[in-house]
């Protein structure tokens, strides 16, 4: 039972810049509350100069830029899609939204992210049974870049676009470029636990002004040109209001803030678990190969038993819960989820490992001294117990 007589320390809580409220009280002053406006405009003008010029469409939530990813490349029933198992259902759910059939496939220790060598075993036993595989969806996660290059170049040879899952690695980079960039098409998340946030919202972004024309077209539920309302395709109403867009402005300023600040708590964590790694304790960390540069949105740990004395990931998350304070273990793969339990899976027991052992601790933008405190306080009681 969590004790709370004590402020809860969350897992990653909104931060806010105070600039959103100048954007926001522009919209009500100038009576752009509906949606779409000024704010939509210079949001994806401004979220393209921060991912290396790349066009913007500003959406709703992140799922739905995935949707409309898997639309602009005409998934249909029957077909399949590859997908890394490690990850968020979001990145797997629109694949059957559209009646095809998602592929899972393993990770690599390296950054926790889709294995190439994997993913072409994936792909060339699908064709091999006469599949039609319409994309692969790679994630970047945990704001860790994927093995995009190797994947990229994997993705010509057989001719299947790449989605780029980079929900939550706005302002990660690889090679020194933007994290969404990578694929025919990337996608963003701005949900309220992200980096940055909109409190809901997504983007999807691409180098190809049609895909993200088509795309703003399909999220305005597909409204043909035309004084009155006609359609000839099916449409969404997937577009970002011109309010929250002004909230997205506003976040934007602090981007670079926002990825320093994860990236020194991330830091703290790794400081404070190797004084505890010289008593004898073997905490691990999620790597950042020489070229990949991660947001650290969340600070992740692995804790295997065998390897510190009986302490596992799960008793330091209930040891921080009776203390207020959320943690969370990582993704379950979407290949041990009940409603995927029956679609093929590529597989080298990464993924398993990482999610028995693995915890994400507080990472907060707004983490204050005090609650690092906390935290480290509550795991000192632990720990002194397994010495």
């Amino acid at each position: 039972m969590a004790n709370l007589e004590k402020n809860r320390i969350w897992l990653s809580s909104p931060h806010l810049s105070g600039f959103e409220i100048n954007f926001v009280n522009e919209a009500f002053e100038s009576n752009w509350i509906a949606p779409l406006g000024p704010n939509v405009n210079a949001f994806e003008q401004e979220l393209s100069n921060q991912l290396d010029g790349i066009d913007v469409a500003a959406l709703n939530t992140g799922t739905a830029a995935l949707h409309l990813a898997l639309i602009l490349m005409d998934v249909q029933h029957g077909d399949e899609v590859i997908c890394q198992s490690f990850t968020f259902s979001a990145s797997a759910n629109p694949i059957v939204y559209q009646g095809a059939t998602p592929v899972f496939v393993d990770s690599e220790m390296d950054t926790w992210n889709i294995d190439p060598k994997l993913l072409r075993r994936a792909i060339e036993d699908r064709l091999s049974l006469g599949k039609k595989i319409k994309a692969i969806v790679a994630v970047d996660l945990y704001g860790m870049p994927a093995q995009m290059e190797e994947i990229s170049a994997l993705a010509i040879a057989y001719g299947i676009p790449v989605i780029e899952d980079a929900a939550e690695a706005l302002g990660s980079k690889l090679s020194d470029r933007s994290c969404g960039t990578f694929g025919s098409l990337g996608v963003i998340s701005f949900n309220g636990n992200k980096i940055i946030t909109t409190s809901g919202g997504g983007a999807l972004v691409s180098n190809d002004k049609a895909m993200t024309k088509d795309a703003r077209f399909l999220a305005t539920q597909a409204r043909d040109n035309a004084p009155h309302y006609e359609h000839s395709r099916i449409g969404y109403n997937y577009r970002m209001s011109n309010v929250i867009a002004g909230i997205g402005r506003g976040q934007l300023m602090v981007l670079n803030e926002r990825v320093a600040a994860r990236r020194k708590n991330f830091q703290r964590y790794v400081d404070y678990f190797t004084s505890w790694n010289s008593k004898g304790f073997h905490i691990e960390f999620q790597q950042e190969p020489m070229g990949f540069f991660s947001n650290r949105w969340l600070s992740c740990i692995l804790v295997d038993p065998t390897k510190n004395k009986g302490l596992n990931a799960d008793l330091i998350r209930m040891s921080l819960e009776n203390d207020n304070i959320e943690s969370r273990p990582l993704w379950k793969p979407m290949h041990l989820q009940p409603v995927y339990s029956e679609m093929p899976y590529y597989g080298n027991g990464v993924s398993e490992r990482l999610f028995e052992s693995g915890l994400c601790l507080p990472s907060g933008s707004n983490l204050k001294e005090v609650e690092f405190d906390r935290i480290f306080q509550c795991l000192d009681t632990l720990f002194q117990i397994y010495v």
